[in-house]
């Protein structure tokens, strides 16, 4: 049974674990003070949040998501990572984050979830486009930093 909730201080380690493999994925390596910065800005809960699912207890699969306001609707809702575990994949992990963000944002009268994957990853743009519209935008980015 996979169980959702917000991370919890004993969650820190394994928590870590699991970003750092979703960043990984994206082929960019955080310093531990962005790490640390991150959890605080999670357990305070107020400008970013996160969730976390656990299958017999484990931790195998977190979401963090924030609110912003849109100039066309109500405050929308911005899932921002998302990460299962490779171990723990096709068990239904991401589908119950993704619920639980949507539920979590549906509960404060937000107008919508959204997020961004990379056009090549195939295995969750499955899920992906069981669960949600893709509206066919493309996201262009100037980096700062």
């Amino acid at each position: 049974m996979i169980e959702i909730g917000r991370l919890v201080q004993e969650d820190r380690a394994r928590w870590q674990e699991l970003f750092t493999g979703y960043n990984a994925f994206y082929e960019r390596e955080l310093p531990q003070e962005q790490y640390d910065t991150s959890w605080q800005a999670f357990m305070d809960d107020t400008r970013v949040h996160a969730l976390g699912a656990k299958l017999d207890g484990t931790l195998v699969g977190i979401t963090h998501f924030l609110v912003h306001a849109s100039t066309s609707s109500a405050d929308v809702c911005y899932l921002q990572d998302l990460f299962t575990d490779p171990e723990a994949r096709g068990q239904g992990v991401a589908r119950k984050l993704i619920e639980a963000v949507t539920a979590w944002a549906k509960d404060r009268e937000l107008n919508r979830v959204y997020w961004l994957t990379q056009e090549g990853n195939a295995t969750a743009r499955r899920l992906y486009d069981q669960v949600a519209v893709n509206r066919g935008f493309i996201h262009y980015l100037i980096p700062l930093a």
